[in-house]
């Protein structure tokens, strides 16, 4: 990168244009991992059009780009579930949607709808995986698959296996007041979509913060001092602390 990368104004652009995305995810590996984006790390435009032919279907632009940039880093999108491979990827049992990630557990799946293909950055939607089959449904998750793929590295970066993670349960309503007053929110619109208060995410001090529902807060800091002071700021059973 040839200059500083600031995370919460390239993360306002990332949120309103593809492009942007993409120079987001470039410039959180080279600022927040230890190695930038280089040759190498996406799959090939061979792979790609392979996996086209044995699906049946075009690619969207936007997954297609993802692919090729980052495909093959799984510290940027496996840390915890799993974005598959070309040869994969997969159109789902009901013939609804093209499946491209999988929760570590089986318990959710990303995909797009096939419905929606023909745009170059479509929605990515979700699917549970629950006991009872008649209640699962493709739900809305993300407006566009760039900004999914934002969301896949931010959220993938609390489960790198550096010790600059942690995580805490039963987040009270007062850690989240102490988080607007002394931290920056992030300007992430407010998502699975349509669901409040939903998950949002905040940047404090070098340590990038997760809000689950105002259930957990999950927590990625660039120094191990960095993410003490956010554990003496919000105190509680952290995980790792």
């Amino acid at each position: 990168m040839t200059q500083e990368f600031d995370l919460v104004r390239s993360l306002a652009a990332a949120v309103e244009d593809r492009r942007a995305a993409w120079e987001f995810v470039a410039g959180f590996a080279a600022d927040w991992t230890d190695r930038p984006l280089g040759a190498g790390d996406g799959w090939s435009d061979a792979e790609l059009a392979a996996a086209e032919e044995r699906l049946g279907l075009r690619l969207p632009a936007a997954l297609r780009e993802a692919y090729a940039l980052l495909g093959r880093r799984e510290d940027l999108t496996g840390n915890h579930d799993t974005l598959r491979a070309p040869d994969e990827l997969d159109v789902d049992e009901t013939g609804e949607a093209l499946v491209f990630r999988d929760e570590n557990q089986g318990a959710a799946r990303w995909g797009v709808l096939l419905r929606d293909l023909d745009q170059d950055d479509p929605p990515v939607r979700m699917r549970p995986d629950l006991a009872d089959k008649s209640r699962e449904k493709w739900e809305d998750w993300l407006d566009r698959t760039s900004l999914a793929f934002v969301e896949i590295v931010l959220s993938e970066s609390l489960h790198a296996p550096d010790g600059l993670v942690d995580f805490l349960d039963a987040l009270a309503e007062e850690d989240l007041e102490e988080l607007e007053q002394h931290g920056a929110r992030l300007p992430f619109p407010p998502y699975p979509k349509g669901e409040e208060p939903g998950i949002r995410w905040f940047l404090r001090d070098d340590v990038l913060l997760r809000a689950d529902a105002g259930a957990w807060l999950m927590a990625r800091g660039r120094t191990e001092e960095a993410l003490d002071a956010v554990r003496e700021a919000i105190p509680g059973d952290w995980l790792n602390g």
